[in-house]
């Protein structure tokens, strides 16, 4: 019986001014040409090989038809070509470029592992698995920027935040959070930044259950991360920045305790706080009645929560809002902070925090790291660090790409611009050759991303 997609033909009788006829029966050819430049970032970077380490093979080895290098590189440059659901194995079994990408021969080599595989080796990941995991893809990170900040570094600033991920099934631990008012997961993300570089690169990606406190996993991430980053940037001062959750006495005398860390932590308001902040206020809403704009002023006091052992510098930010002619309202924010920065120095600090909701949103709308479907809670926690290890590839693809026009370009618009391209596989005896568009728009990128990387990857 022949295949219909090869015989099958579309026709449009007189569409481009005469018949056009569509067929669907170009056999050695992708649609993912450029994710060749996801192959050439792992292999400066070591990280598939390197997760892999952490994974014990139990099965016999007589019947093993995908190593676990396979069917783990499958599912990472997957996600990252967009392909987020393991249901979309079935599609790209037999594309040359997927199959050069895991190490088979693009034309003849043996189809790639299918859904119920890629499934069973989800599912086959226990926790012990995964803290290793988790270990090996901070370090590969730092490592690499290790490398290419030459140790050279004055300041690392660590952030951590919670996201949401809504739940859609029975999934174990799916629980219900009020303040998202969903079923959901509560992923704590964490990423670093080097002086004032714009990007934020993540460092893990934990999954918790969706009734944890925010603060649930963070001193454990902490203790690991900044141990590793004074023995990689021994010069550098370490920044810690969260958000007012993570606010405990635990977490201050921690960091207290911590040699060449500061750290800048939001705290909720309440009422002792909002009295130290009562005079600025009355000045903020005296100035916002003869201007009738938002204005803001910065303060700086000392404050001790009940349970704190003693004092510490808090940053006021004493606003009041208006916008558009509306009613004004107050806006006081607190941060705690061990800085000896001007408050207003010290706050725009803490703003900056803001920026990793953008890799935040690239994490989710770009690379779906909320496709967290599996019943297993551990399956997902795999699923979610398949994911960050997919946009770590993607991350260096974006700092391959500076000084070209994809230098700030988000995920999607990475994966439009230079993997998602039309492409051509022939293989002879000496070589294979990707044919790509004569007419492709970004070829200069592409080339010059392919030249830095490639010319050191072989």
């Amino acid at each position: 019986m022949s295949d219909p997609t090869t015989t099958q033909r579309l026709l449009f009788p007189d569409l481009l001014g005469k018949r056009l006829d569509v067929r669907f029966d170009l056999h050695h050819g992708s649609s993912d040409g450029g994710a060749v430049l996801l192959k050439a970032m792992d292999r400066r970077l070591g990280l598939l090989d390197g997760l892999v380490g952490c994974l014990c093979d139990e099965r016999q080895p007589g019947k093993v038809r995908h190593e676990l290098i396979e069917m783990l590189s499958q599912r990472v440059y997957g996600l990252a070509c967009g392909y987020s659901d393991c249901n979309d194995a079935g599609r790209l079994a037999d594309d040359p470029v997927f199959k050069g990408l895991i190490g088979r021969d693009p034309i003849e080599g043996e189809a790639l592992a299918s859904q119920s595989t890629l499934s069973r080796f989800e599912n086959s990941v226990g926790p012990r698995d995964l803290y290793r995991m988790a270990v090996e893809l901070a370090d590969r990170v730092i490592e690499r920027h290790r490398l290419r900040k030459r140790g050279k570094v004055r300041r690392i600033t660590v952030d951590l935040d919670v996201t949401d991920d809504e739940t859609h099934g029975a999934q174990q631990l799916a629980l219900f959070n009020g303040l998202y008012r969903a079923w959901c997961y509560l992923p704590l993300l964490g990423f670093l930044r080097f002086d004032d570089e714009p990007e934020q690169y993540l460092f893990t990606a934990m999954l918790r259950p969706g009734n944890a406190p925010t603060k649930l996993g963070c001193l454990s991430i902490l203790r690991r991360i900044l141990v590793r980053l004074r023995e990689a940037f021994p010069r550098a001062r370490l920044t810690v920045r969260l958000d007012g959750g993570f606010a405990c006495p635990e977490l201050f005398e921690f960091l207290d305790d911590e040699p060449k860390v500061d750290y800048v932590v939001a705290m909720g308001k309440n009422q002792v706080l909002e009295q130290s902040a009562r005079r600025l206020m009355a000045q903020a809403r005296r100035l916002n009645r003869h201007s009738g704009e938002t204005e803001r002023l910065f303060g700086v006091c000392s404050y001790k929560a009940r349970k704190w052992s003693h004092p510490r510098r808090t940053i006021i930010k004493a606003e009041v809002t208006q916008l558009d002619g509306g009613k004004p309202k107050d806006n006081p924010r607190f941060v705690v902070t061990s800085l000896k920065l001007k408050p207003e120095n010290v706050y725009q600090k803490y703003r900056h925090r803001g920026e990793i909701e953008n890799r935040i949103k690239e994490l989710q709308i770009g690379l779906e790291i909320d496709r967290t479907s599996c019943t297993r809670f551990w399956a997902n926690q795999f699923r979610v660090l398949l994911t960050a290890s997919a946009y770590v590839l993607m991350q260096e693809l974006r700092l391959r790409a500076r000084r070209t026009s994809c230098a700030r370009a988000q995920v999607w618009t990475l994966r439009q611009r230079l993997l998602k391209l039309g492409s051509l596989i022939e293989v002879s005896v000496r070589r294979v050759l990707l044919r790509l568009p004569a007419a492709f728009p970004y070829q200069d990128a592409w080339c010059r991303i392919a030249g830095a990387v490639g010319a050191r990857a072989g």
